[in-house]
């Protein structure tokens, strides 16, 4: 297993659509590029992965 947590994939993913979106003429909010689909599905699969194992937690 990996050093880093999810957590820390999960605001990698993050940084990665932020500095593709700033970087990328054809993305806009609604239609991404397919680099920019991958970075954006990324985030979101971690983000929902992140965010149930916060509802797990006491």
């Amino acid at each position: 297993m990996s050093g880093r947590s999810l957590y820390d994939l999960y605001m990698g993913a993050a940084a990665a659509v932020r500095e593709h979106d700033a970087t990328c003429a054809t993305c806009s909010p609604v239609r991404r590029c397919p680099p920019g689909h991958r970075f954006y599905a990324e985030l979101v699969r971690l983000q929902d992965d992140y965010l149930a194992q916060q509802a797990k937690r006491p």
